[in-house]
């Protein structure tokens, strides 16, 4: 684990893989700087992140708040 002179961890950030202090001191943890932590609240918020997954088969399958239709 990289620590800096104050013995603060220092971990890559998310965004640039630069050095980022993992510490109170740092108010954009786990990033670096408040740019990087703007671009990956862009990205969020245009939907940029997404987790693949595939249609249910059949439409009736599941019912309305998602559970799975008693038969």
């Amino acid at each position: 684990m990289k620590t800096n002179a104050q013995g603060e961890r220092i971990v890559r950030c998310p965004q640039c893989s630069g050095d980022s202090v993992f510490a109170p001191s740092n108010k954009w943890r786990p990033f670096c700087s408040e740019r990087c932590r703007q671009i990956d609240l862009g990205a969020w918020a245009s939907e940029s992140f997404r987790v693949p997954a595939a249609p249910p088969q059949d439409p009736d399958e599941f019912g309305p708040a998602g559970e799975q239709a008693l038969h």
